[in-house]
């Protein structure tokens, strides 16, 4: 793609994500769904003018990091860290439940291979935190303790992810259990999650400190960006498959380090302000672009809607990617059940997480076409109807 025919892919991305999300935030529904729709519409499934590429990709990136960065920025630190004991459960039930339920479905209901039962199990136990968290902040609930346990458990469960995606993608290549490899990246990434908030304290101060004396324009932006792409860059050495490079980037650095980050801007008020102010306009370019490439990235020409194998599967782990997710959320004591609903619909979005699962099955010829277009399938609804749910149910006496 020439930069000409690149500028006008990008100029209708944007431009149709801001249409389609500001028709759809008028009629009642999340903004997001519009974003996620426009990559639909733009894509193979309906127009096909636009197609996936390497630097879209990188600009999503960019865009869920900076939607994270700023969730982080605005994040009660001390309501997340209560919220630890809760988070921890929520993950881990959010992983065990689907991962179980999908991987013995497939394997003994089904009669699939054992490699592809794993595969659908890895896929079922995603996370899309990106979709649910700008359905929060369109709600304006981005800061309610319901939401700080979603946060916390999003941050567990993406790290079980990555390493779970590791552990499929080793046994289903080799067929054998590589577990010193599963370890050793385990190992190196939680490593970097913990020594990534100190690192980011320090450089927090820093900033501070030589804060005002600049005589050249745009510090602020300047600096946050060049952090990003630091950190982007150090969580990529910790030792993480190449396939899975700014995936675990992004873990990495949205939610561990700007977390610490914005904990010690929020008792430097001015300094917070003029963050927002600057980085505003940065994020809300740059986020529809990974929801648009979410949308791209389905294409709903593959799928045989005629098949009755196809709608008995798919549906079949459309329950269980719903009701597996959605009861994980029961495992913790909360003040009314409701609570508990919403934590547990919080956790269902699938969206590019899923993907990265079906996709890398898909690529190394693990799953065959037609349970790959089953999976997107339940990508697909398990990412469009939560953002429904937690609009509808979402209300302000649910803290």
């Amino acid at each position: 793609m020439d930069v000409h025919n690149f500028f006008l892919t990008l100029f209708l991305i944007l431009i149709t994500a801001r249409i389609l999300g500001e028709i759809f935030a008028r009629v009642g529904m999340p903004s997001v769904l519009g974003e996620l729709s426009a990559g639909i519409l733009l894509g193979s499934s309906v127009l096909g003018i636009v197609e996936p590429n390497e630097i879209l990709k990188i600009l999503a990136e960019i865009g869920i990091i900076l939607l994270l960065f700023e969730v982080g920025l605005e994040t009660d630190f001390t309501r997340l860290k209560n919220a630890g004991a809760k988070s921890l459960v929520v993950a881990i039930m959010g992983v065990i439940l689907p991962f179980s339920f999908g991987l013995l479905t497939a394997y003994y209901l089904f009669g699939l291979a054992f490699d592809i039962s794993l595969f659908i199990g890895g896929t079922l136990t995603a996370t899309s935190i990106g979709i649910t968290l700008r359905v929060l902040k369109d709600i304006h609930m981005e800061n309610t303790n319901i939401a700080q346990i979603v946060i916390g458990a999003a941050v567990i469960d993406d790290i079980i992810g990555v390493i779970l995606l590791v552990f499929i993608y080793d046994f289903s290549i080799s067929h054998e259990t590589n577990f010193e490899h599963t370890l050793s990246v385990a190992g190196m990434v939680i490593t970097f999650l913990l020594l990534a908030p100190a690192f980011a304290k320090i450089l927090s101060y820093i900033i501070h400190k030589y804060h005002g004396n600049d005589l050249v324009p745009g510090y602020i932006p300047t600096i946050i960006i060049s952090l990003i792409l630091l950190f982007s860059y150090l969580s990529h050495l910790v030792g993480a498959p190449a396939i899975l490079g700014s995936f675990a980037a992004g873990i990495a650095l949205s939610r561990r380090f700007f977390l610490p980050f914005g904990a010690f801007l929020s008792t430097n008020e001015p300094l917070l302000k003029e963050v927002k102010s600057n980085m505003t306009p940065i994020i809300q370019i740059f986020t529809p672009i990974f929801f648009v490439m979410v949308g791209l990235s389905v294409d709903l020409s593959i799928i045989d809607f005629s098949s009755s194998s196809f709608w008995i599967m798919g549906l079949s782990f459309i329950f269980i990617a719903f009701f597996s997710k959605f009861i994980g959320a029961f495992f913790i004591i909360q003040k009314s059940a409701k609570n508990n609903a919403l934590i547990g619909i919080s956790m269902i979005p699938r969206g590019e997480v899923g993907l990265i699962f079906a996709e890398m099955g898909r690529v190394n010829a693990i799953l065959p076409n037609e349970i790959y277009a089953m999976l997107i399938f339940v990508i697909i609804i398990t990412t469009v109807i939560p953002p429904f749910l937690l609009k509808k149910y979402f209300k302000g006496e649910c803290v």
